[in-house]
Parts: structure tokens; C-alpha cells; sequence
């Protein structure tokens, strides 16, 4: 599946100093780039840092009083849709460095708060069964609603207020992996089909010894998105993080199916 990524954000910054910018798709296996092109406007000093893993890139810059940027690409996505419930749990000894260390808490996504809730619910399940049955329990248990959530918000929030938007659904989902002992990340990433089409966040778990990416909004398959970057939650994949505050005068995402 072939998408063209139109990216347009300005802000006008309280004061000079530095920003964080996470927008591009990255370069990595299961999707193929072309035709891209970024444009951030005058900034005094520009640098790329790579990103958590190893997978895509941070563009950390010095600016005056504005952030603004335009970015375009179009995308091959080749990875192939997993079949979730043929996928087996690996047992925590036999895990990896880059799967041990998700599954852990961390700021958004509490999920020593679930044990018991996910043995209960899901204890009778194991691997791509019981990562599924839960993706459907979020769907299910959440509405999707614009403006109810914020920068504090946890996975424990939304398990609670029974709402939010793409980055709590997947750090409600998340929370539970983790708590059923399956490594899970979070993943910033693009999809032709979300609605309001903006930045889009879902969860990526290990599994039979890889990572796949997993929607709980169900907005978005494994091979319909472009992926951008991972981490441990929204704080390590913001597309932007300004030291001086920061003040939205526009932002546009439009993601364009072509076949």
C-alpha cells in the first residue's frame, strides 16, 4: 500500500531556544521511502539525533520566535498484516534487550495497576490471542473523544474516565501488555484512514520474536501505516517538544491513499 504524507505546523515561540521535531517517517524495514522533502525556516542551528532504537530520526534545532516546517513524502508500506492469533508469547528469559525494558512501567503507562485486572480478564489467554482479546476490550471499553485528555493524562486515567483520543488507547493498551507480561511500545506513525486525520499513536508488542504494530482505535492495520519512531510512551515520540513555550498557530496532517 502506496500513501503521500502532507505535513504543515507553525507556532510561534514565548522566547529563542531549542525544539524537538519527530515527523518523518523512518527508514526502516517494512516500508519504503520516496519523493521526501522537509523545510524548517530558519533555524540558527540544526542537528539529527537518531531516535529510540535506532528507529527514525530527531531533528533538534535552535530557533527565534517561530517553529515552521513543512514535510512531504510518499510511502511503500510492505510489511504484511500479521496474524495475530497464530503470534507466540516469548517467556521474559528468553527476551531480548530491546523487549525487556518495555515491560516496565513508565510515566504514562502504569501498568503495575493492572495485574490484577489483566489476570482476571485475560489470564487464560497467552500471546497474539491475548494481545488481541485486549486491543478489543480497549476499543470496546473507550469512546473516542477529542479534548478530554492532556499532557498529565495516564493509561490509569483513561482505564477510569472510559474516553480519550489515539495516545490513550494506546497507552491503555499498552499498560495491559505489560501487565500480561508482553512487551509493548509505543509508535508514532501515519494512516491514510484516521479520522481527524493528525499524528496517529498505537502500540507495537513483541511477539514470537518481533515487534508488530496494533491499533486500538481500529482506525489503522499493520500495513496501512508508516511508521515514525517508538518508545516507552508519548513522552519519547512527540513530533514536537519546544523548551520555550509554545503557541499552535496552524497544523495540518493529510495522508492520501494511492493504492
Amino acid at each position: 500500500m502506496r500513501m503521500k504524507i502532507d505535513v504543515a505546523l507553525d507556532y510561534r515561540l514565548a522566547a529563542p531556544g531549542a525544539a524537538i521535531l519527530v515527523v518523518e517517517a523512518a527508514g526502516v524495514a517494512g516500508q519504503v521511502l520516496s519523493d521526501t522533502r522537509i523545510d524548517v525556516k530558519s533555524p540558527s542551528h540544526l542537528a539529527r539525533v537518531t531516535a529510540e532504537e535506532g528507529i527514525g530520526e530527531r531533528l533538534v534545532m535552535r530557533l527565534e520566535d517561530r517553529m515552521a516546517c513543512t514535510y512531504s513524502a510518499i510511502v511503500e508500506v510492505t510489511r504484511q498484516r500479521p496474524d495475530m492469533a497464530a503470534l507466540q508469547a516469548v517467556e521474559v528469559e528468553h527476551m531480548p534487550a530491546d523487549a525487556l525494558r518495555y515491560l516496565l512501567p513508565s510515566r504514562y503507562c502504569e501498568s503495575d495497576r493492572f495485574a490484577n485486572f489483566v489476570a482476571s480478564r485475560f489470564g487464560m489467554l497467552t500471546g497474539g490471542a491475548k494481545v488481541a482479546a485486549m486491543r478489543d476490550w480497549v476499543e470496546g471499553h473507550l469512546d473516542y473523544v477529542a479534548g478530554v485528555s492532556d499532557g498529565n493524562t495516564t493509561a490509569a486515567d483513561t482505564y477510569l474516565d472510559a474516553r480519550g483520543v489515539c495516545r490513550d488507547y494506546a497507552h491503555l493498551l499498552i499498560a495491559l501488555c505489560r501487565a500480561g507480561q508482553i512487551p509493548a511500545r509505543i509508535a508514532s506513525v501515519y494512516a491514510p484512514d484516521v479520522e481527524p486525520q493528525d499524528f496517529h499513536a498505537v502500540a507495537e508488542v513483541f511477539l514470537s520474536g518481533e515487534w508488530h504494530l496494533v491499533d486500538a482505535t481500529g482506525m489503522a492495520e499493520a500495513d496501512e501505516m508508516a511508521l515514525v519512531a517508538v518508545g516507552r510512551d508519548a513522552t519519547d515520540v512527540a513530533f514536537l517538544t519546544t523548551i520555550p513555550a509554545a503557541e499552535l498557530r496552524t497544523q495540518t496532517v493529510k495522508v492520501t491513499r494511492l493504492g
